[in-house]
This record gives structure tokens, C-alpha cells and sequence, in this order.
């Protein structure tokens, strides 16, 4: 199968989103005074061997084992890029700014930065006119066509493995210990851009260990219920800041539990 694609220079990639970024990729956004936040999802993990399934085995290499209460969990944190309007970069002629030093998300879009995950136009930014036979080979078969694109894609999604462990010791620099039951939505740390940048310096000094104690924050009574019968800690919340509820669709990206459509994420 084979996918074309053409960028129009819409812009409207750039607009209101979450841009998964690498921790290296983070503190440079976050030292030019952009807001980075972390986000956190969670499954059920009562068998830590490894597994043949390709999902399960992106899942378990991009996240970290915890325990909420008793019960086992793995954690993705994501260390994203968010800013409402347009992207701090954009130019008044919807060129990008940074284009030069721009995050791999960027780089890679309109490329599926998960593995497993196909490319689905309908689901992209980008307007109708940008797909047609007649344009450039994005992909075929779920490769990428151009050689460069694919370096980078393997790039992004190896950092989104071997950041694992200083994400999880992150998280308990910045005192962050609650996520979202995976499919659910996300839990969110909003934290200021300077405040992160000591946080991961303090992190690459070894001043801290990983977070402990974590607790599921979550907006539905019956997970809420379920996960207080086996004794995890659990807060029911509302949508806002802190707490970025699934819509019933499918997932846009950032997102891995096949089922309910995270915030607009890439």
C-alpha cells in the first residue's frame, strides 16, 4: 500500500497541540521559555515478562514499572511540548521559525511516530488537497519512502525508550506521582519551564531516585470504585488541567489502549 502527501504550508500542524519530545528535545524548548508539561498513562501490569506482541513490547520498553497500592503498573510519562494558538515558532507566512533545530515530531510529521500505528489522512491536520496519488511517495507498506524521514522516526522513537529512567526519576524531582488509568485520559504536571530544567540537571546528577507512592486520578465512578476495592489510591477529578479526559473516538497519536481518543497529541 502506498500513501502520498504533499505539505499545502497550511499551518494548522502547528496550532494548538502536544508535541512528544525527547528530554533533550524538551529542556532546549523549555530553555527558550516554552512551556513543557509531563503527561501520565498507566496500565494493569501483572506479568513483567516479555511479551511477542508488538503493542505490548512498545509498551513495556517506553515505560517504567510502579506500584499503586499493591497492584502493578507500568507508566508512560511524556515530556510534551504544549502551546494554545499557534506555535511559537511560526511565522506570519506559516513558515517555521526553528525549522533547522525543530523537534523529530516535527520532522516526522505526517509519519506515524508509533510503531505499530498507520498513517490515517482523515485523522492528520492536513487539509484533503494534500493527499492525492499525484503527489510525492510518503510511505509504502508503512515505511517510510524517503530514507532521512525513516532515521528520524527511528531516532524519536528510540529516545522515547532509552529516556525511560530519567523520566522516571523526573517525576520525582518535581514531586509528580499521579496518573491517568491508560484509555481513560492523561494526568498532567504543568510545570514552569525553568523549574524543569533544574529539575533534569538535578536528575543527571543523581540527586534523585524514582518517584514512589503513585495514585490514579480519573473522572469515571466505576474506575474510581474499582481500583478503591483493591486498595490503590485513587482521586476522582474533573476535566481541566491536571486531568486531559479521552474523547470516544480513536486515538489521534500520543497517544496506545486502542480504544478512546487522547488530547490532540503528536
Amino acid at each position: 500500500m502506498e500513501l502520498h502527501f504533499e505539505c499545502t504550508q497550511c499551518g494548522r500542524c502547528c496550532h494548538d497541540l502536544r508535541l512528544t519530545l525527547s528530554v533533550a528535545e524538551a529542556c532546549a524548548w523549555a530553555g527558550r521559555g516554552h512551556q513543557v508539561d509531563l503527561l501520565t498513562e498507566a496500565w494493569p501490569w501483572p506479568d513483567d515478562g516479555p511479551s511477542e506482541d508488538a503493542v505490548m513490547a512498545w509498551r513495556k520498553a517506553t515505560s517504567f514499572a510502579v506500584r499503586v497500592g499493591d497492584v502493578p503498573f507500568r507508566i508512560n510519562l511524556r515530556l510534551v511540548a504544549r502551546h494554545e494558538g499557534a506555535c511559537p515558532h511560526l511565522l506570519p507566512d506559516m513558515r517555521c521559525g526553528n525549522y533547522e533545530a525543530r523537534p523529530r515530531i516535527c520532522r516526522i510529521y505526517p509519519l506515524e511516530s508509533r510503531p505499530f500505528e498507520a498513517v490515517e489522512p482523515g485523522r492528520r491536520k492536513c487539509p484533503p488537497e494534500a493527499w492525492h496519488d499525484d503527489m510525492p511517495l510518503l510511505e509504502r507498506d508503512g515505511e517510510p519512502s524517503d530514507s532521512a524521514a525513516g532515521e528520524v522516526l527511528a531516532a524519536h522513537r528510540q529516545a522515547m525508550i532509552d529516556d525511560v529512567p530519567v523520566k522516571a526519576r523526573l517525576a520525582s524531582a518535581l514531586g509528580f506521582a499521579e496518573t491517568a488509568f491508560a484509555g481513560e485520559g492523561m494526568a498532567v504536571c504543568e510545570v514552569a519551564p525553568l523549574a524543569l530544567l533544574t529539575a533534569v540537571e538535578e536528575v543527571s546528577c543523581g540527586l534523585w531516585d524514582d518517584a514512589q507512592g503513585w495514585a490514579i486520578v480519573t473522572n469515571r465512578t466505576a474506575t474510581a470504585q474499582m481500583l478503591a476495592d483493591l486498595d490503590c489510591p485513587v482521586r476522582l477529578v474533573s476535566a481541566g488541567p491536571a486531568f486531559l479526559p479521552a474523547l470516544l473516538t480513536r486515538p489521534d497519536q500520543a497517544d496506545l489502549a486502542r480504544a478512546p481518543k487522547r488530547p490532540n497529541l503528536r
